[in-house]
């Protein structure tokens, strides 16, 4: 792990999933991104609103390219080796405003998520934590090729549990910290070390070159 005060070597995007002001997601990814920076990490902190995007439409896509706010993220992932993203639970799943910014990103070559180190959180008034919704968003990330931490972070009653911006509880708060902890070390070790990955395929079995290529030829 990084040790405080060495040298940063791992660069991590840090956002909540989140528009509303005081959204409890906001203040738990604030809190990420506070501890990721004390572990010795850079930390690239956004917000959604640097991401704002209409609705996916293909009409506009061919007309007018791929909106701003998606070039942003896509250009804020390449400049990261990794991301952590909290977010709300909508209805037993993720938000529709997150989907449609992850469908638009998804629209770039190559793929931007691909072979991404990401970790997932979430912040819930309710007794889940908003658990549900990260598995939901789990499906689409790792799709495109975004490598997702197995150890996902749940904070329930996270209207009690967060208190001036910090986890109240300690033995909470510390395994907050541990989860974080070890997923920045894997991420370290994933920059110095990685894996070789030929080609990201969206459908098995579609060769590159077809009528609409969905195939990601390896770059290195």
């Amino acid at each position: 792990m990084m040790r405080p005060g060495s040298e940063p070597n791992l660069k991590v995007l840090v956002f909540a999933a989140s528009l509303r002001e005081e959204s409890l997601n906001r203040q738990l990814a604030a809190l990420a991104a506070r501890i990721a920076e004390e572990n010795g990490a850079t930390v690239d902190h956004a917000s959604m609103r640097d991401f704002d995007v209409p609705s996916y439409d293909g009409d506009v896509e061919q007309a007018q390219g791929i909106p701003e706010g998606a070039e942003a993220l896509r250009r804020r992932l390449s400049e990261c080796d990794a991301f952590v993203v909290a977010s709300p639970e909508y209805n037993n799943s993720m938000p529709g405003v997150f989907k449609n910014l992850i469908d638009w990103t998804s629209r770039f070559r190559p793929q931007p998520f691909d072979g991404k180190q990401g970790l997932l959180m979430s912040a819930s008034p309710s007794m889940v934590g908003g658990n549900r919704g990260l598995w939901a968003l789990r499906v689409p990330l790792e799709h495109l090729g975004a490598r997702i931490y197995p150890d996902m972070f749940s904070l329930a009653q996270a209207h009690k549990a967060l208190v001036g911006g910090d986890i109240a509880d300690a033995a909470l708060r510390a395994r907050f910290e541990k989860n974080l902890q070890a997923f920045l070390s894997l991420a370290e070790a994933a920059k110095h070390y990685p894996c070789i990955k030929r080609a990201w395929v969206e459908f098995l079995g579609e060769p590159p070159g077809s009528g609409i290529d969905r195939v990601d030829e390896a770059t290195g």
